[in-house]
């Protein structure tokens, strides 16, 4: 399999730095998601306040029903936009992710003795 020494250490770095950068990947991709997150959390929350505060200013039943089928049109239209904004984010790390392993594996396979015999 490996004829020296030299060869398995240089195996064993090559795939050292694939972990390592798929890790940076997933760290980015995650920080990307996770501040995505907080910003759609701390938006719904502003949002659920400032209703809270027009429902208690409503001056009739009409106006206070029609104050909250707002926000939930709102709040609905705000959830999809993100559901897919989140979509594409987890689709984009995880072909992020796989990049280095991928090329790793390219790079494997070219250096192969079997490929090289199949020549």
């Amino acid at each position: 399999m490996f004829k020296t020494l030299d060869e398995l250490q240089a195996v064993g770095k090559e795939r050292f730095e694939t972990a390592a950068a798929t890790t940076v990947l997933l760290l980015k991709g995650g920080r990307q998601i996770v501040a995505e997150a907080t910003d759609y959390t701390k938006n719904s929350f502003v949002n659920a306040l400032s209703l809270i505060e027009d429902l208690l200013a409503a001056g009739t039943l009409g106006h206070a029903i029609q104050i909250q089928s707002d926000y939930a049109k709102s709040a609905r239209e705000t959830f999809a936009n993100q559901a897919v904004k989140f979509s594409e984010l987890c689709s984009n790390l995880a072909k992020d992710a796989a990049r280095p392993a991928e090329l790793g594996v390219a790079r494997s396979t070219i250096k192969s003795p079997a490929a090289k015999n199949s020549n």
